[in-house]
C-alpha cells in the first residue's frame, strides 16, 4: 500500500486528489495550513487512511515536522502531490515586495522543501512519484498574474530538472498544468465571466477538480513509469 502526500489538500483540486487517492486503497497524508475544518472532516470520510497535517509548505521546519509525522503513522512518502498554492490577479506595477515572495514561497519554494524532504526516502526504495501541480499561466503567462505565472514557471522547470535528476534512482517527476478550473479560486466570478472563459475553451466548458485529480492519480501509477518531466495540460484545449 503506497502512502501518499498531498499538499493544499483541503479544497479544491487537492481535496478531490485526496478522495480519488483514497479511494484506490492509498495511506494519504492531508496536508492543509488554514483550512482545519475541512481537512478534518475530509479526513474523517476515510476512517484511519487519511491523515490530516498542518504546516506552511513555505516553512521548512514545519515542512520537516509534516514529514516526521507522515512517517511515523504511515511510513516514509511514496508518492508527493505539490498541489499547494495561492492566488492573486494584480497589476504588476501595483505588486509588493512581500506578495510576490509569498507566490513564490508557496508555490516554488514549497515545493522546494517538500521534494527535498521526500526524496530520501524514495531513492532508497529506487521507487517513488512526484507530481507538481502548475497551470496554464506558467506555460504562457497571464496578465495581472506576473507572479502567480513567475512561481508555476518555475515549478515547471524544477520538475524538468528533478526528472532527469532522479530517473536513475527509479524516481519520476512530472507536472500538469489545469486551465480554468470551478474551484473556490473562481468565486469572486460573476456568471457572464464564467460563460465568457467556457466559450473560449475549445470543449465548451470549466475544468473539474475531478478530472484534474484524475491526471494526478495516473501519472502517480505503476502505468506511468515510462512518463518523467513532461507537463500534462489539463485545460479543455484553451493552451496546446
Amino acid at each position: 500500500m503506497r502512502t501518499v502526500l498531498i499538499t493544499g489538500g483541503s479544497r479544491g483540486i487537492g481535496a478531490e486528489a485526496v478522495r480519488l487517492f483514497a479511494n484506490a486503497g492509498c495511506r494519504v497524508v492531508l496536508n492543509y495550513n488554514a483550512s482545519e475544518e475541512a481537512a478534518k472532516a475530509l479526513a474523517a470520510e476515510f476512517a484511519g487512511r487519511v491523515l490530516p497535517v498542518r504546516a506552511d509548505v513555505a516553512c521548512r521546519t514545519e515542512v520537516e515536522a509534516m514529514f516526521r509525522r507522515a512517517e511515523a503513522v504511515f511510513g516514509g512518502v511514496d508518492v508527493l502531490i505539490c498541489n499547494a498554492g495561492v492566488a492573486q490577479q494584480k497589476l504588476f506595477t501595483d505588486l509588493t515586495e512581500g506578495e510576490w515572495r509569498r507566490m513564490l514561497d508557496v508555490h516554488l519554494t514549497g515545493a522546494f522543501h517538500c521534494c527535498q524532504c521526500a526524496l530520501p526516502h524514495m531513492i532508497r526504495q529506487r521507487w517513488g512519484r512526484i507530481v507538481t501541480v502548475s497551470s496554464m499561466w506558467g506555460q504562457v503567462g497571464g496578465s495581472c498574474e506576473a507572479a502567480y505565472s513567475a512561481a508555476k514557471a518555475g515549478l515547471i522547470g524544477l520538475t524538468k530538472a528533478l526528472a532527469k535528476e532522479e530517473g536513475p534512482s527509479g524516481v519520476t517527476v512530472n507536472c500538469v498544468a489545469p486551465g480554468v478550473i470551478d474551484t473556490d479560486m473562481m468565486a469572486g466570478f460573476s456568471e457572464a465571466d464564467r460563460s465568457a472563459l467556457a466559450d473560449e475553451t475549445p470543449v465548451g466548458a470549466l475544468g473539474t477538480p475531478r478530472q484534474v485529480a484524475e491526471a494526478l492519480l495516473f501519472l502517480a501509477g505503476e502505468r506511468a513509469g515510462y512518463i518523467t518531466g513532461q507537463v500534462l495540460g489539463v485545460n479543455g484545449g484553451l493552451v496546446i
